[in-house]
């Protein structure tokens, strides 16, 4: 704990230490936990960043959650789920969400709406058998509840060719803004539309494998954005 500069450890409060505390805008930050586990749980993707021998690299991958840990999985040799465990160090995990487009009445002043957290963590790695099936019907029912028991049952060569693990959602900050356009006083009367132009997400029309020649109830839409 010696990072450590607010001891938050509660069970509904993030930690707060020197890598996640927000310092530029800290007043868009939030660490209430419940606010972070909402937008994890509204999102399919994250950006994975993890140094290797000094390279810095991001990878983009599907996340999901199982109470306080954060999981994701890649093939078993793939350096976002690998490299951490031959090279025990701390990642740095970003999930965000875009929500509006601020359009101001000047260009500096021009902004988004989003929500966004950002974890820190050392990745743990999962072999046991059972709980890495049980942690791909969690993911699998994520993406489309009622899939699971659909599917062709995984077996033994893909679960052991596919890598898994996760860190616990501890050391993290939420930031987000949620406002129309913040002008300069004198610019208040400037002729032009100013605002918010909110983002509206959807998931389009489904589009059947065009190999198949049956039909097939489609299936259900994701609960994530």
């Amino acid at each position: 704990m010696s990072e450590a500069t607010q001891s938050t450890l509660d069970g509904t409060r993030l930690n707060k230490t020197d890598l996640s505390q927000v310092k530029r805008g800290p007043n868009r930050a939030t660490y209430d936990k419940q606010t972070a586990l909402n937008i994890i749980d509204s999102s399919l993707m994250c950006h994975v960043g993890q140094t290797r021998e000094g390279q810095v690299f991001v990878t983009p991958t599907c996340h999901w959650r199982d109470g306080d840990y954060l999981y994701w999985h890649g093939h078993s040799k793939a350096r976002n789920v690998k490299g951490p465990i031959d090279a025990p160090e701390k990642v740095c995990i970003n999930i965000s969400q875009l929500d509006g487009l601020v359009m101001a009445r000047s260009a500096f002043h021009h902004s988004v709406n989003y929500r966004s957290v950002t974890l820190f963590g050392v990745p743990e790695w999962i072999e046991d058998h059972e709980e890495k099936r049980r942690q791909f019907e969690i993911f699998l029912e994520k993406v489309s509840p009622g899939r699971w028991t659909q599917l062709r049952p995984v077996n033994d060569t893909e679960i052991k060719a596919t890598g898994l693990v996760r860190i616990k959602i501890e050391e993290a900050s939420v930031k987000f803004r949620a406002e129309p356009p913040i002008d300069d006083p004198e610019d208040k009367d400037w002729p032009v539309w100013a605002g918010v132009i909110p983002l509206e997400k959807s998931w389009g029309e489904a589009e059947q494998d065009p190999i198949q020649t049956s039909q097939f109830d489609l299936p259900t839409n994701p609960n994530a954005s």
